[in-house]
């Protein structure tokens, strides 16, 4: 089992590094594309991903073997079960807040971000450009650099540090005034915050798909997109709001202190302490009795690290890779 969760951390490092150079890339050469040949023709350059990708579908060999439904159930009721999967697991409950409490801060941040930079701090369009460049670059470098950080720490004081940093990474941007050496300063703040958000992104992802159970994996996936997803809108309506009212200092600084509910969140719980990748364990049937959480000892927290644990602590076991 110890390949399986070594696989998994290594995979999810590569594709969350992998999306933050593509996301990097693509805006850049959107850019060059609509300077060289026009907004228009540009266009083509899409259509032609588009097609590249469906090029790289097609040539999939792998066929996956599904069994067959033993009867075919509402979907409300596969809803339902999914929900009382993940509530009746600690683990998988706390990782699901997490990522939606920081996907509704950062939603928040975000829709003000541009908008401060561009027009509070008077930043150029070029020095906007190379700033969200250095990000990406982050993104990818706290991906690729996931499974050291965990081999040597953990994985729960890993995604503890990660959270715990994302906040300060803010505090640049609220002391800011416009000039060259900020932005500097803004854009080194950006590379370590996406860098913390891919490390952990694809440690948290590694964990929710180590422990479970294989016939749950797509309904514990939609769970945490659910929630995830639904928390951006709302961030971004209170950062529309909350900036028209106080303006938007005021409301980024409102989304940097939100930032710290996540790290709460997994403070208070057994996976703060979690030194090594997660073992699956048998889980209740998500039909039956899902309604319940799973007994303490079911979640293999270690307080500490012992000498007798030194060999696993070095193994590898990860989305929205992406980052939440």
């Amino acid at each position: 089992m110890t390949s399986d969760r070594s696989l998994i951390q290594r995979s999810n490092s590569r594709v969350g590094a992998l999306f933050a150079i593509a996301a990097t890339g693509g805006s850049n050469l959107g850019a060059a594309l609509t300077a060289l040949l026009g907004p228009a023709r540009a266009l083509l350059g899409d259509v032609g991903s588009y097609l590249v990708s469906a090029w790289c579908t097609a040539r999939i060999q792998s066929r996956e073997t599904t069994p067959a439904p033993a009867e075919k159930r509402p979907l409300r009721t596969e809803i339902a079960e999914g929900l009382r999967y993940v509530h009746a697991d600690q683990r998988l409950s706390v990782l699901t807040w997490v990522n939606a409490t920081t996907s509704f801060a950062l939603a928040l941040l975000n829709t003000l971000w541009a908008l401060y930079l561009l027009r509070g701090l008077e930043m150029s369009a070029t020095a906007f450009g190379v700033v969200l460049g250095l990000g990406a670059l982050g993104a990818a470098a706290g991906a690729l650099s996931a499974p050291a950080v965990v081999r040597r720490y953990g994985p729960g004081p890993m995604m503890l540090g990660a959270l715990a940093l994302t906040p300060l990474t803010q505090v640049p941007l609220l002391l800011a005034s416009p000039g060259l050496s900020w932005e500097i300063v803004i854009g080194g703040a950006l590379f370590l915050q996406l860098a913390c958000a891919g490390a952990a992104g694809t440690t948290q992802r590694s964990v929710r798909q180590i422990i479970t159970e294989s016939r749950m994996q797509a309904r514990m996936q939609a769970v945490s997109t659910w929630l995830t997803s639904g928390a951006r809108p709302l961030g971004a309506l209170l950062a529309g709001g909350h900036g028209t009212w106080a303006g938007v200092w005021p409301a980024l600084t409102v989304g940097t202190c939100l930032l710290v509910v996540p790290l709460v969140v997994l403070a208070r719980s057994p996976l703060r302490a979690l030194r090594q990748m997660p073992d699956p364990r048998p889980r209740p049937d998500a039909s039956g009795d899902a309604g319940a959480r799973p007994p303490a000892g079911s979640c293999p927290v270690v307080p500490a690290p012992g000498p007798a644990l030194a060999s696993d602590i070095g193994r590898k076991d990860s989305m929205d890779g992406g980052t939440p």
